[in-house]
């Protein structure tokens, strides 16, 4: 069965760091290129953050460029999303994203954590 599990969201105050981290289970997590993304209160789900299978690569949305950093473990099967100097606008339900393409598309979801800046 396939599980991407995210954890390590909360409550932090502008400017303070939290880093989330995303589990997975029940499919070669090595082969997949693996990404964050956020939905914000009454918005679209945008991209975060990307980093390919064997970690060589990363992008980042512009407005995370220097403040998000996305990491992974390929021997723990987590991918990791540090995040500092955050911002109100950066409140949102962070999800995990895993997605391989083959033959086809193969791509899975996480359930989301919540993540939200205020003082």
């Amino acid at each position: 069965q396939v599980q991407l599990v995210e954890s390590g969201g909360g409550l932090v105050q502008p400017g303070g760091s939290l880093r989330l981290s995303c589990a997975a289970n029940g499919f070669t997590f090595s082969f997949y290129d693996m990404s964050w993304y956020r939905q914000g209160p009454g918005k679209e789900r945008e991209l975060v953050a990307t980093i390919t299978s064997t970690g060589g690569a990363t992008n980042y949305a512009d407005s995370m460029k220097g403040r998000f950093t996305i990491t992974r473990d390929n021997t723990k099967n987590t991918v990791y999303l540090q995040m500092n100097s955050l911002k109100p606008e950066d409140t949102a339900v962070y999800y995990c994203n895993a997605r391989y393409t083959s033959w086809r598309r193969f791509e899975y979801w996480g359930q989301g954590t919540q993540v939200t800046v205020s003082s």
